[in-house]
């Protein structure tokens, strides 16, 4: 049988670090922790979907500093559809989206960046209904096809909202899109709290998971919306011994990003928390740790 000789390559959300951090100062946290990457924000603020509009000089000066530090951006999250979806009933609004979407695979060629995160919902502040999962579905076929054309993977999020809350409706969504550069990027902590099997679910996917977000959640329940987010891996519900089980026994070798939220001082705590707890579950499954 076949057995994984090293650890996988491990990330960091970068809203894990305080925003008030330069550039230059996230990247050196980053390696400070013992990551091996981290992964950019393009969210719905301002500040954040601006990247979109840098420069070729800010783009390659960025570059330059991560090539310093031995940091790259490997990914991107690009929630900024949540403001701008996909499947939004209003062609401008509709526009826009696919607009993002092109910037953030110019941006993400230029960087390096492999893999983009995309936000799995057809809207968010509006209703949603039939016609807005028909916009959903041809807004990913297009966004697909700029996707091959650059070579940079998409990757859907399994999200904290009912409308693609597992791999398995994922597989579904796969079907209509058809393309090699459209795949999964599960959140676990997002399938736990939506009360599915996330070891089923993973093996299921696994032929198409190109990354992994770690992350902790409270389950959802009749009486209880659940959390899902800001809490240190450990603290909440999800089973990380059975994922971990589950990545050893389909020999999973994708990256994996801690997904975590500086809310006050005591981030770097909470992220040297977060890594001592993956470890110990790494021993007990008798896999390689993942940090040092």
């Amino acid at each position: 049988m076949f057995q994984m000789l090293d650890r996988p390559r491990m990330g960091l959300y970068e809203k894990a670090l305080p925003n008030e951090l330069s550039w230059e100062e996230k990247l050196q946290q980053t390696k400070l922790l013992g990551f091996d990457f981290l992964e950019i924000s393009v969210d719905e603020s301002d500040e954040r979907r601006s990247r979109l509009d840098w420069d070729d000089e800010t783009i390659y000066d960025l570059k330059r500093l991560c090539e310093r530090y031995e940091i790259p951006l490997q990914s991107m999250c690009l929630s900024a559809h949540r403001k701008y979806p996909y499947g939004s009933l209003d062609p401008q609004v509709r526009q826009q989206a696919h607009l993002h979407m092109e910037k953030a695979i110019t941006l993400a060629f230029k960087l390096g960046i492999r893999t983009i995160q995309l936000a799995g919902y057809d809207v968010y502040y509006e209703p949603a209904n039939q016609e807005t999962h028909q916009n959903f579905i041809q807004g990913m076929k297009q966004a697909a096809k700029m996707a091959e054309r650059a070579g940079v993977m998409l990757a859907v999020e399994i999200m904290d909202t009912r409308y693609l809350n597992s791999l398995s409706k994922f597989e579904v969504l796969n079907r209509e899109v058809n393309s090699p550069f459209f795949t999964a990027y599960p959140d676990v902590g997002n399938i736990s709290g939506w009360n599915y099997d996330v070891s089923t679910e993973l093996a299921l996917s696994m032929p198409h998971i190109v990354q992994i977000h770690l992350k902790d959640t409270y389950k959802v329940t009749n009486d209880y919306q659940g959390q899902f987010r800001d809490l240190v891996i450990g603290d909440g519900e999800v089973d990380f011994e059975a994922i971990f089980e589950t990545l050893k026994r389909t020999n999973c070798a994708v990256p994996m990003v801690i997904e975590m939220w500086a809310q006050d001082d005591n981030w770097r705590e909470n992220i040297e928390i977060a890594k001592q707890r993956l470890n110990q579950v790494c021993q007990r499954v008798d896999v390689p740790l993942l940090f040092d």
